[in-house]
């Protein structure tokens, strides 16, 4: 059955409206911040026409379906301590049956109304805790909201709970900085208790909350349950779909859910979705940039900055640097003031080596706030590009002070202590970087280069089975594994990693394709070692290439086939021929096979056709025909 087209309406415009209200009242401000912004990036005519207002809590349709980003007010990355075995697979299966299948039609209009009453009630003291909320007073808004019923104030107070106990945590945590009692990460001892006071949630804000408890309990499956039932009654909190995300290990189990959503594929809130979270997951493919361009269309949002910037982030995961940077100073020709996603500009300036204009795009955000970690990392960057890594260092520390989960800080610290070789204090990055986010291959990959420059590969071996299972397509990654495994004597594993690298690599590349050909003729496999330096002539000579870049596989390959056992001679001839008559270093050989052991070669293979021959003709007389 064919979707029907999906159009921006007064419906989706008046459900943002009630949104940015709806999330800013609750404190999510980065929700509110996403919503008000998606709805500006409307062009007036839509947003003119004032429609019937809807009903904001049960807006759903009820098809089934399939950064650097805006940060949340809250963390939502999964923060349990590291466990030394893979995480357990989801059984979605299990999620088709929800036990609170009911809930996913909406509340009733008498529930509705008697939650309507009840906030009604309750409105001064839920205006006066979200100022303490403002304030970050959160112990006066679970004072002030104890005795208050409403969905509204149990949201508040048990979301002000949740911060404080965030905050003694981590104050807790940077007690026991540079000791050994030190955990990982902070651990909030809380988040049991409060779990307990939204257990039985029907409300979807709380059902929200419930999501992000679980999941940083590592209870993902039912995480995602709550996830589904909040955005079925309420799809335009976008903290959800945050939270959602973060339960999700990789691209198999997000495909493995997008049927299981209350909403149609081709609602922009799933295309948002999936893009955000594989971006998220470092592995965003030519299908997620159609889904942007896409939701960058007449019928979407086609002046959306963060739909914009979520382009950008596509292309620069599949290393278009080119069109990200393009993408980018788009945004900024917009709002030049936008400090969200600005890092990973300055990341593409770096690979680009475009040192004016990284220069320029430091001093001009230096102005604008010294104190975001965005903009820490940019001046990390321009005087990473300048070679002074120690003032790197500082810049890239200093944006993890300001936020301990800024894993892109902690990424890029690892590289610049691999470039001053301070190994150990390389590891100490990437394990923190591990620490905020398990699912990015970057610090694994990291952590594997850092063990290599001690000389400890079987630790580097580890974790580039990491990042290559992060990442099953990446070339570098495989390619460094493989290297690893020819440091330690294990040439058939080495083949291997190079194999699976050739499965992402660029048909027209010959380096893999040079080193597996050493590998091979390593482990005396001369016939394997051929037809690998016989795709690298052929590339070569498509691609027009000076002989000098093939001329040594050719000679393997004649050789092969003139003294080996190949039997070519006339491709062997051929190859010979064109080496002899250039001025490649090879010719000398070229030369001394064509003349010496080519002739005797020729003579050999004639005689063993001869010999065939006379065999195959005496079988046939001694097998004749019979007449007795």
């Amino acid at each position: 059955m064919t979707e029907a087209v999906f159009k921006v309406d007064g419906e989706v415009v008046a459900a943002l409206r009630n949104a940015v209200r709806d999330c800013s009242e609750r404190g999510l401000s980065y929700a509110s911040k996403w919503a008000a912004e998606l709805l500006c990036s409307l062009p007036p005519s839509v947003r003119r026409p004032e429609p019937i207002p809807v009903a904001h809590s049960d807006f759903h349709t009820s098809t089934p379906a399939r950064s650097r980003s805006p940060r949340p007010s809250i963390p939502f990355v999964v923060q349990t301590p590291a466990p030394l075995q893979p995480e357990p697979r989801i059984p979605f299966a299990a999620l088709s049956h929800q036990p609170y299948a009911s809930m996913l039609q909406g509340r009733t209009a008498e529930l509705r109304q008697r939650e309507a009453e009840l906030e009604t009630e309750d409105a001064d003291h839920i205006a006066m805790a979200k100022t303490f909320m403002d304030s970050k007073e959160y112990l006066r808004v679970i004072h002030w909201l104890r005795p208050c019923r409403s969905a509204k104030a149990t949201f508040l107070r048990v979301y002000s709970q949740f911060l404080e106990s965030e905050k003694n945590a981590m104050r807790e945590w940077y007690k026991l900085e540079n000791t050994r009692e030190q955990p990982p990460e902070p651990v909030n001892t809380a988040l049991h208790e409060l779990l307990e006071l939204v257990q039985d949630a029907k409300d979807p804000w709380l059902l929200f909350l419930k999501t992000v408890f679980l999941c940083r309990m590592s209870r993902r499956t039912e995480a995602m349950e709550s996830a589904i039932l909040s955005i079925a009654q309420y799809p335009w909190n976008w903290s959800t779909w945050v939270a959602l995300g973060d339960c999700l290990l990789d691209g198999d189990e997000l495909s493995s859910i997008l049927p299981l959503l209350p909403l149609s594929s081709n609602h922009p809130l799933v295309m948002m979705f999936q893009v955000k979270t594989l971006n998220s997951l470092n592995s965003p493919s030519d299908n997620e940039l159609g889904l942007c361009d896409r939701l960058l269309g007449e019928e979407y949002f086609p002046r959306s900055m963060w739909i914009m910037a979520l382009r950008g982030n596509v292309l620069y995961y599949l290393h278009d640097f080119t069109s990200a940077e393009a993408q980018f100073r788009k945004i900024l020709a917009i709002d030049s003031f936008r400090v969200d996603d600005i890092d990973i500009l300055s990341n593409i300036l770096y690979v680009s080596e475009n040192s004016n204009a990284l220069s320029k795009l430091a001093h001009d955000y230096l102005a604008i706030d010294k104190d975001r970690p965005e903009i820490c990392c940019i001046i990390g960057n321009y005087y990473s590009l300048r070679g002074e890594h120690e003032k790197a260092v500082k810049y890239f520390r200093r944006a993890t002070q300001l936020d301990r989960t800024y894993l892109a800080a902690w990424t890029l610290m690892g590289h610049e202590y691999v470039e001053m070789k301070n190994s150990h204090a390389a590891i100490e990055a990437y394990r923190k970087a591990v620490d905020v986010n398990r699912k990015d291959y970057r610090a694994w990959y990291g952590l594997a280069q850092a063990y290599e420059l001690l000389g400890m590969h079987q630790y580097a071996l580890y974790y580039y089975q990491h990042a290559t299972a992060l990442r099953p397509y990446d070339v570098r990654i495989w390619q460094a594994q493989g290297m690893c495994y020819e440091e330690m004597g294990r040439l058939r594993e080495a083949a291997e990693c190079l194999r699976r690298a050739l499965i992402g690599a660029d048909p027209q590349e010959t380096t893999i394709h040079l080193k597996l050909a050493k590998l091979h003729n390593d482990l005396s496999e001369t016939a394997e070692a051929a037809a690998y330096h016989r795709r690298i002539v052929e590339v070569c000579r498509s691609a027009q290439k000076p002989i000098q870049e093939w001329s040594k596989s050719a000679v393997y390959v004649a050789r092969y086939h003139i003294l080996h056992g190949g039997g070519d001679l006339v491709l062997a001839r051929q190859y010979l021929e064109w080496v002899a008559v250039s001025n490649a270093e090879e010719v000398n050989q070229a030369n001394e096979l064509l003349r010496r052991h080519l002739p005797v070669a020729v003579l050999r293979q004639q005689q063993l056709q001869h010999n065939a021959a006379n065999a195959s003709q005496g079988r046939a007389v001694s097998e004749g025909p019979s007449f007795g």
